[in-house]
């Protein structure tokens, strides 16, 4: 009985541990896009509102946005701030995406089809967790290089 109660309550420390970490996550939430913070080029796709939140001990991002024709878009990924490769679904320009912090108000991302880097950048967080900036760069759907930097605010 009183082994029972021990990892019951080892059990309910480490559940209430794990959300305590994941309400913590400064990324977490929902991020609109600012247009007029931003230096997005003519005719590149734009994420439009970012959502993150805690999946299991995972993090499942929630992407709408509008492609390079201005016809809307939806993509998800779930996966770990570690660097490994998760798979993305509904969005045709790439199959997989990873995330790897560099330190607590920086995120490394990059963007794969077909196993190869398309496009590549970091997520920077303000210090007060309000604003987050997308600097990225790449090869877009045509092959050509490209560049954005997207200013999002928190919601």
């Amino acid at each position: 009985m009183r082994t029972r109660t021990m990892l019951l309550t080892l059990a309910t420390c480490l559940v209430g541990l794990t959300l305590s970490f994941a309400g913590e996550n400064p990324n977490m939430g929902t991020w609109k896009l600012n247009e007029a913070k931003s230096k997005i080029p003519a005719g590149m796709a734009k994420n439009v509102t970012v959502v993150y939140e805690a999946a299991g001990d995972s993090v499942k991002a929630t992407v709408d946005g509008v492609d390079s024709k201005g016809s809307p878009t939806h993509n998800e990924w779930t996966g770990k701030f570690d660097g490994k490769d998760y798979p993305v679904t509904g969005d045709p320009n790439s199959d997989a995406r990873s995330l790897k912090v560099v330190n607590d108000r920086t995120l490394a991302i990059a963007i794969k089809k077909d196993g190869k880097v398309t496009m590549s950048g970091k997520i920077v967080l303000s210090a007060d967790g309000k604003m987050r900036t997308l600097t990225i760069s790449g090869s877009g759907d045509d092959g050509k290089k490209m560049a954005s930097t997207a200013v999002y605010d928190k919601q």
